[in-house]
């Protein structure tokens, strides 16, 4: 480590209240929803939710208050294919609460999706149900460009002509008996004409000398703040980023007020532009965030894995795909995949770019895509991976992960929980980190 600095102590309370709430925060976002007074519960027959091309799926349906069905329940539906345009569409009453509706049959791969609402004492409650159709054969429509290992192994050279130069600063009020906690900020490239950026995280490193495995946890999407990870007490290095060229120590208003104007929408910003796109600085960084964890003198030199989910499930297939240093990963429903696939009238993944485009306004947006979507890094994985995601999903469809996914041909294993939205069950999480340790050897 090359710069060590202090906070300031007059901080030191302000910042652990803070944290307490932002860690809240932060486990609300992964964590299973909370109930509402009302369920709207909505399910396929099969009790995998998966049917072979040509079999019409039919879903059950439930409206449940105080764990008893409503009965004479109201209900709208829509059953079409996953992010189009419904195909079947209806009005029922559910006399006792309970009703299985005839669905519509598709003969393709790929995910049909049933919508139900119900409106009780002037409240309206929706939820859905999803059909994955053959999903192990769901192909990408994204092509991998002729240059694209060209492209990136010249950005990484460009990269590697810049220094380190990593800032290390303690941060006592995160400290604990076990962990020593560090903000951590990195030169990288930029993709403007300022010449240089820099990139950040929070580095949590194990208190009692030694050699250890390291986590690079890579984040979700948004703009936030970041704090120790206790994962370290189990004796592995973590290494949390944020992607935007900022401190991840600030106050969480600056990092609202910048969700909501500068970095607002920066997933398209300069999409139009192959070398000025706000992804390759950040791809970029996070193969800088490497650089320094094997600078580091308590990594073992050799066990790193890499870990996150939606934006960050995406940026741990892509940094994996860059860097053969990255021995394991851990993919939560990865964002960025098979984006284009709007254009063949099936989902496209996050942030979706492509529902709605227009090439006469956006004429470039196709050239520059495939540059970066999660598909074409993928291919390029050569080490273990452990995925997993639902077919609820619905900010990255599981057609487009399913895309991307059987584009691997790197060992894998991919654990569905067909029920889950955009969030994950506690034993999800629990699996993951038992896999990861055990690859890594951490020994609990």
């Amino acid at each position: 480590m090359q710069t060590y600095r202090h906070y300031l102590p007059g901080l030191k309370l302000s910042w652990s209240l803070t944290t307490i709430l932002l860690v809240f925060i932060s486990t609300l976002v992964q964590a299973q929803p909370s109930r509402k007074v009302v369920e709207v519960i909505v399910a396929p027959q099969h009790t995998d939710w998966t049917y072979t091309p040509g079999e019409r799926a039919d879903f059950k349906v439930q409206i449940i208050r105080n764990g008893l069905p409503v009965t004479n329940a109201k209900i709208s539906y829509e059953i079409g294919l996953e992010q189009m345009p419904a195909e079947k569409t209806g009005i029922l009453e559910l006399k006792d609460g309970t009703a299985t509706l005839e669905g519509i049959r598709y003969d393709k791969a790929g995910f049909i999706r049933c919508t139900v609402s119900t409106e009780v004492e002037g409240k309206t409650y929706r939820a859905w149900g999803t059909a994955g159709y053959a999903p192990d054969q769901i192909k990408p429509v994204v092509e991998m460009p002729g240059d694209f290992d060209e492209f990136w192994t010249k950005a990484k050279e460009q990269l590697a002509e810049l220094p380190i130069d990593a800032k290390v600063t303690l941060m006592p009020e995160y400290c604990t008996g076990q962990i020593d906690v560090y903000h951590v900020s990195l030169q990288n490239i930029a993709t403007s004409w300022r010449g240089t950026s820099r990139f950040y995280g929070m580095l949590s490193v194990p208190k009692a000398p030694g050699k250890y495995p390291a986590i690079l946890g890579v984040p979700g999407a948004g703009v936030r703040a970041y704090y120790r990870d206790d994962r370290a007490a189990e004796g592995v290095i973590v290494f949390k980023v944020g992607i935007h060229g900022i401190p991840v120590n600030m106050d969480p208003e600056v990092y609202n007020d910048l969700g909501r104007g500068a970095l607002s929408n920066y997933q398209i910003n300069k999409l139009d532009d192959l070398d000025q796109y706000y992804y390759k600085r950040v791809y970029m960084g996070c193969v800088r965030a490497i650089d320094f964890i094997f600078s580091l003198p308590q990594f073992d030199g050799e066990n790193l894995a890499v870990t996150g989910g939606s934006q960050g499930g995406a940026l741990s297939i892509i940094t994996a795909g860059l860097d053969n240093r990255v021995k394991y990963l851990a993919a939560f429903y990865p964002a960025l995949c098979d984006v284009t696939g709007y254009l063949a009238g099936r989902a496209g993944g996050w942030p979706h770019m492509f529902k709605d485009f227009d090439a006469e306004k956006q004429p470039n947006w196709l050239k520059v895509a495939p540059y970066y979507d999660v598909v074409n890094f993928a291919k390029r994985l050569t080490m273990p991976g452990w995925y997993s995601w639902g077919y609820n999903d619905n900010v990255c469809p599981p057609t487009s992960m399913y895309a991307a996914y059987n584009s691997i041909t790197a060992v894998k294993q991919l654990h569905p929980f067909q029920e889950t939205a955009h969030w994950t069950f506690p034993e999800q999480q629990e699996m993951a980190n038992a896999w990861l340790y055990e690859m890594l050897g951490v020994k609990k």
